[in-house]
């Protein structure tokens, strides 16, 4: 490890990815920022695999959640206690970030003192090719490109923040996160609510290596961001979803013209009702002019046929929102107010 204090420090929660922790690492070795200006720290959260080893070979600092897997936002944290740098940066194991990503992550924060944290997005070449993984990643890219500048919410696969900052608002909540959830969304409100301001640069990029699947997409649409997503707007109230990345009021509409679509079927089969299915188509070609740009974005990126495919995927999307919601708001209750985490540096600190 360099004697020297680093600016930046390279914080990479890990659990069970060898193959790709090597390239996630292979990727920060070629930054062009000096390797003095930053310091490696990966946090191995219990893999059963050799993922500590591949760590081993180029990290400065491996740490080992000892009573692992407790989830990313636990071993963020874990590695933001043992930083010495003044900015964090989470890079997410199966993200390979370009060469410029942690020199631009540098240049915000030596250039503004007044920045409390930054966040990227991924490049516009996922790294697998077939159709949803393209799909997903790609989406991600659209969102994140669609509204650069201050936001309201926070992105750990490819982003930063001060660490004083960061330690005085408790850091990730992982005791409500204890898997990857919305683990760095909830950050960036209390962020917001503590005053720091957030700047989304999508020229900070990074590679997503993730393979997606039908199955494991709508698990997570639904099951770790739709659910959890609405008790944390349930808790904190209708407020902080004034930012562009949030639930709009057009995508709550979108939501709403879904459902009544999914219903205005069913009825219209079971009833043989014209009226009904006239209704459902009604509901449908909204919800498809509504995301219009975003269907035109793909087929300019990958054709004509890859944004019909995406079409019935939105729809989906506005499904699984809704139900999402139902499930939280009448079967999942949440508690009532919020409990803010502790000042992360009171924790106790683990070494093992």
């Amino acid at each position: 490890m360099t004697t020297d204090v680093p600016f930046l420090s390279v914080v990479v929660p890990a659990y069970r990815c060898a193959a790709y922790l090597q390239q996630t690492l292979q990727g920060l070795q070629a930054s062009d920022l000096p390797r003095a200006s930053w310091e490696l720290i990966v946090v191995d959260d219990g893999s059963p695999d050799d993922t500590a080893d591949v760590a081993r070979a180029v990290a400065d600092q491996v740490l080992r959640v000892a009573d692992g897997p407790r989830g990313p936002a636990h071993a963020r944290n874990m590695g933001a206690r043992a930083a010495r740098g003044t900015v964090l940066v989470f890079i997410d194991a199966d993200v390979v970030v370009a060469p410029r990503t942690l020199r631009g992550f540098a240049a915000h924060f030596a250039g503004d003192p007044t920045l409390g944290a930054a966040f990227g997005a991924y490049d516009d070449a996922p790294a697998e090719t077939d159709f949803i993984s393209q799909y997903r990643n790609l989406l991600h890219r659209y969102v994140h490109t669609l509204h650069p500048g201050d936001a309201d919410t926070f992105w750990a696969g490819c982003g930063a923040v001060r660490r004083d900052t960061f330690l005085a608002v408790g850091g990730f909540d992982a005791v409500r996160y204890p898997r990857p959830q919305i683990e760095d969304i909830e950050l960036g409100y209390r962020l917001r609510e503590a005053g720091a301001r957030i700047l989304l640069d999508p020229d900070l990029q990074g590679k997503h290596l993730k393979r997606w699947t039908f199955r494991n997409m709508v698990r997570t649409d639904l099951h770790e961001r739709a659910i959890p997503w609405m008790h944390l707007i349930l808790r904190r109230g209708e407020a902080m979803q004034r930012g562009p990345l949030n639930l709009r009021v057009r995508e709550k509409l979108y939501t709403m013209f879904t459902g009544t679509g999914v219903a205005a079927t069913l009825g219209a089969l079971v009833f043989a009702n014209n009226a009904l299915a006239y209704l459902a188509a009604f509901c449908v070609v909204i919800v498809l002019l509504g995301n219009a740009p975003l269907l035109s974005w793909f087929g300019s990126r990958r054709g004509f046929f890859f944004a019909v495919g995406v079409a019935p995927l939105r729809l989906l999307y506005y499904l699984e929102a809704g139900l999402g919601a139902a499930w939280a708001i009448l079967i999942q209750r949440p508690e009532v107010g919020h409990v803010r985490p502790p000042p992360l540096a009171a924790l106790e600190h683990e070494t093992s």
